[in-house]
């Protein structure tokens, strides 16, 4: 579905992330808005990785709201608030994402709209699902 771009003429990637993805023509893109981890009742978890998995469970509901899933993301954005949490974020993504995986941005940021907040995850998806009513 997904050609995966990695030239042999450049640095293979660092970690488990495509250089590139080409979507083919007739896939619908969903961009998703940064997500960050709490629930609908407010909680946040202190554990980045727990945030980190959060941050994925929400874009999963909102990817399921289009037909889509995880498997669908062609692209990552995230954002982390400190080089500790950057092997908490990995783990949880190399979980998620076998090979070969999205292409992928790992950014540290001085911070997020609220302190609490460790980790921040945008994605593109693209796929066939069923559109949303709505």
């Amino acid at each position: 579905m997904f050609k995966f771009l990695t030239p042999k003429s450049i640095k293979p990637p660092f970690a488990r992330y495509s250089h590139g993805v080409e979507v083919p023509p007739g896939k619908r893109l969903v961009l998703c808005s940064g997500q960050v981890a709490i629930t609908p009742d407010d909680q946040i978890p202190e554990d980045a990785g727990a945030q980190a998995e959060l941050c994925f469970q929400n874009i999963a509901a909102i990817l399921g709201e289009a037909g889509l899933g995880l498997s669908d993301i062609v692209r990552i954005n995230a954002y982390v608030t400190d080089h500790a949490f950057l092997r908490p974020y990995m783990d949880v993504r190399d979980r998620l994402f076998t090979s070969p995986a999205p292409a992928s941005t790992l950014m540290i940021v001085s911070g997020f709209a609220r302190p609490e907040f460790k980790v921040e995850i945008e994605v593109i998806a693209a796929g066939q699902g069923a559109l949303a009513e709505g």
